[in-house]
């Protein structure tokens, strides 16, 4: 029986109600640990490479992070180390601020996984994980978008062996045809592995082809670029050197964007594994594990760190029920840093191109901006603005996110200062529907009947009484106007004092105001403010205010004679 101070315990620790596992769990964990561990060696580098960073912090980054990220998140079968977004955002921020590969580089690299990780851990700990959600679907969609084609374009040098710039100028000779050709045919085998047998670690076969491929053609003698050797051994606490409050405050941006951009990567996995195991998905407990993993990620030396959404999917394919698989990647890891990096020595920089592009290559999907079009043409405008700036402002990838969310946002406040407001008539199907688009009589003479669809609140209020006042006048012999508020979920004090000018203008006017289905927190509020009489206020004046507690209730009303003659 669990003690009475149990629950605290098990929320700031998660890793303490793990289930204990039996031999036939422990084999299946151990069997998806080895997967990823063995995926997680080769991407790590590579990516490290695309950060700008030593590669062997690629490899610091997939140990005590992932460890972190494990006992302390709440989404346990997510594989947290490098990932390509996350490294291009690394290598896009720092570009102009230090040399790639320097120490100063390394340094400013860890300050970002400080300030990301820190700003996640203090959002977690707040509970403002919902923050989060202010950036929308086609933001996400057109940076993602955008994102990977700059990656490609990143990796296309290095994948086709060309020795001077993107293109092979002046002549033929600035290609390294022996990388070109391992570089394509590693992808080549990438991507058909990837759909025929996506359990089979093709990553660690192509790495070991290529790497004796290499050393028994004498490619790194010829000229050809290798990872060339590794530092065997753990990573030493590293804290980092104070840059400056100038350079400081220009890395506040990109820790920013990498915060926001790596928990939207976190999140894309993370629902996934809280479907597949019929829990709600615990935001903040998340945010807490991923920003602590960022923390571990720079004291390592390394560079911030996030969920990659092919490893977890392939930890979930493989068969993790529980964060011991990831524990057994860490462990595969860790035996690989310790003795297994000379065999890293003689691999092509190509075929670290491959394994980026196999990864993000199905991240490029046009076929998305078309779907989203005949959904929202705002929304799709939305992604595909957020997907050029994106582009254009390189290196300063957040341009296109702030462009992005600013679009959103500002189409967001405009739909709420434009509510939707309809003159609601009876539809033979015995429902309330917009009475103009179905061509509807209306419900009875004399009688301005409507709906707002919405909260009635400091965005909507004057579009309401407009739309109430501009009807009036266009229409001077209405005697009664009906607010069938059901749809009506909240109003704030903007929308009560608005809602008392209406009615004290309807009843100057000798029109009589009907409400039906108002709910009751409206209601309550309505009261409070003095604009709604109260249970003990005494009888109301039928002719001045009329409210029914159902549109069914109403709309007999309606039919009463004396409401059909126009009275």
């Amino acid at each position: 029986m669990p003690q009475p101070h149990a629950a605290p315990w098990r929320r700031l620790f998660p890793f303490l109600s793990w289930p204990r596992p039996d031999r036939a769990t422990l084999q299946g964990e151990a069997l998806a640990g080895l997967t990823v561990g063995l995926m997680m060696i080769p991407q790590a580098v590579a990516y490290a490479a695309v950060a700008g960073m030593p590669l062997v912090t690629g490899i610091y980054a997939s140990l005590l992070p992932a460890l972190v990220a494990v006992l302390f998140s709440a989404s346990t079968r997510l594989s947290v180390g490098p990932t390509a977004l996350s490294a291009l955002l690394i290598g896009a921020s720092l570009t102009g601020m230090a040399t790639p590969g320097s120490q100063e580089w390394v340094n400013l690299a860890v300050w970002l996984a400080l300030l990301s990780g820190l700003l996640q851990v203090v959002l977690g700990l707040v509970r403002f994980g919902w923050l989060l959600n202010v950036v929308s679907a086609p933001v996400l969609m057109g940076f993602t978008q955008a994102a990977a084609v700059l990656i490609l374009l990143s990796q296309l040098p290095d994948l086709l062996g060309l020795r001077a710039g993107l293109l092979p100028w002046p002549g033929i000779g600035a290609v390294d045809h022996v990388a070109a050709l391992m570089g394509l045919a590693a992808l080549a085998l990438l991507v058909l592995s990837k759909r025929l047998s996506p359990r089979l670690p093709a990553i660690v076969l192509v790495v070991l082809a290529a790497s004796g491929l290499s050393w028994l053609v004498g490619f790194e003698a010829a000229g050809g670029k290798v990872v060339g050797a590794l530092p065997a051994g753990l990573p030493l606490p590293h804290w980092p050197n104070w840059p400056g409050w100038p350079v400081f405050g220009q890395l506040l941006v990109p820790a920013l964007v990498i915060t926001l951009i790596s928990f939207l990567e976190t999140a894309s996995s993370a629902k996934v594994d809280s479907q597949q195991g019929g829990q709600r998905w615990d935001q903040d407990q998340d945010l807490i594990g991923q920003g602590l993993a960022k923390i571990a990620s720079g004291l390592s030396g390394a560079f911030p760190t996030s969920s990659s959404f092919s490893r977890s999917a392939l930890n979930l394919y493989a068969g993790a029920r529980t964060g011991w698989a990831t524990i057994v990647s860490v462990v595969v890891v860790l035996l690989a840093l310790l003795w297994l990096t000379p065999m890293l020595h003689h691999v092509p920089q190509s075929v670290l191109a491959a394994i980026v592009v196999a990864a993000i290559y199905g991240l490029l999907k046009p076929a998305a901006f078309v779907r989203l079009w005949r959904v929202s043409r705002v929304e799709a405008v939305t992604a595909g603005v957020t997907f050029g700036i994106t582009v254009l402002s390189a290196p300063a990838l957040y341009w296109g996110v702030i462009a992005g969310l600013l679009m959103s946002l500002s189409h967001f406040l405009y739909q709420r200062l434009h509510p939707r407001i309809i003159e609601v008539g009876l539809h033979p199907d015995g429902s309330l529907r917009d009475r103009h688009l179905w061509h509807l009589p209306p419900l009875a003479p004399r009688l301005y009947a409507l709906r707002l669809d919405g909260g009635l609140d400091f965005a909507s209020s004057s579009a309401f009484e407009r739309d109430v006042l501009e009807h009036l006048a266009a229409d001077p012999r209405i005697r009664h106007v009906c607010i069938f508020a059901l749809s009506i979920n909240h109003i704030d004090a903007t929308g009560a004092e608005m809602f008392g000018q209406l009615r004290r203008s309807l009843q100057a006017r000798g029109i009589c105001l009907h409400i039906s289905g108002l709910k009751l927190p409206v209601e309550q509020v309505l009261q409070r403010a003095g604009e709604l009489p109260t249970p003990d206020s005494g009888p109301v004046d039928a002719t001045q205010l009329r409210m029914y507690r159902t549109d069914a209730e109403a709309l007999a009303a309606f039919q009463h004679p004396a409401m059909q003659a126009g009275a």
